[in-house]
C-alpha cells in the first residue's frame, strides 16, 4: 500500500513538473497562477506538533497554484495541488488546498490555506513502526502558511510552513510539521 501511495505521489509531482516544462507561457498563464518548488526540513520539533519522531531529512516540495477562484480586494483564494517527498523514504504526502494569498504593494506576500493531504506514513496502533509518526488516518487536514517577497513580475522567494494532522478525530494524532524555503514562478 505504501509503495502505491509513494508511487502515486511521485507521479503527481512528476506530472506537475512535466506540465510546467511543456506549457508555453501563455497557455500555462491561462490555467496556472504559479509553480513553486522548495526544500523543507522534515518533522521539525517545537512547532505545532511539538516533537520529532522521524529522522532529520530534506523534503522536496512541489506545488501548482491555479488562477484565482475567488478574487477579494485584499487578496485571492486559489485552488492548489502539491506534495512533499521525503528524501530518506519516510513520510511523504500529496495535498489539495484552498489557499488565500494577500499581496502588499511593497512586494511582500503572505498566505494561509486549508485542505486535505494523503500520506504514505504510519497510522498507528499494533504493528506500526515506533520510529515513524503515528498520524492516525491516511487522509489528514493540511494547513499551509507562507510569507515571501515578489522579486519581480514573475519570481518570488518565501518561507513556507505546513502542518498535517487529523485534528484529534482518531486515536493517534501525532501530526507532522515541515518548514523551509521555496522559489516560485508566477505566470
Amino acid at each position: 500500500m505504501m509503495r502505491i501511495l509513494r508511487g502515486a505521489a511521485a507521479a503527481c509531482l512528476g506530472g506537475l513538473i512535466a506540465l510546467a516544462a511543456a506549457s508555453s507561457g501563455a497557455a500555462a498563464g491561462d490555467m496556472l497562477y504559479a509553480l513553486k518548488i522548495g526544500a523543507l526540513a522534515h518533522d521539525v520539533p517545537g512547532l505545532w506538533s511539538g516533537f520529532q519522531v522521524e529522522k532529520n531529512a530534506v523534503d522536496i516540495n512541489i506545488e501548482a497554484q491555479f488562477n484565482a477562484a475567488l478574487a477579494l480586494p485584499w487578496g485571492a483564494i486559489r485552488p492548489v495541488i502539491g506534495g512533499s517527498i521525503n528524501t530518506r523514504g519516510q513520510t511523504s504526502d500529496g495535498y489539495i488546498d484552498a489557499r488565500w494569498q494577500g499581496d502588499c504593494p511593497s512586494g511582500l506576500f503572505f498566505g494561509i490555506g486549508l485542505g486535505a493531504a494523503i500520506h504514505d506514513g504510519e497510522i498507528g496502533g499494533p504493528g506500526s513502526d515506533p520510529d515513524r509518526k503515528w498520524l492516525g488516518s491516511r487522509v489528514l487536514f493540511h494547513i499551509p502558511m507562507e510569507v515571501g517577497y515578489h522579486l519581480d513580475a514573475h519570481n518570488d522567494i518565501s518561507v513556507y510552513f505546513e502542518h498535517m494532522s487529523n485534528a484529534y478525530t482518531q486515536t493517534y494524532n501525532e501530526g507532522m510539521d515541515r518548514i523551509g524555503v521555496r522559489y516560485g514562478y508566477r505566470f
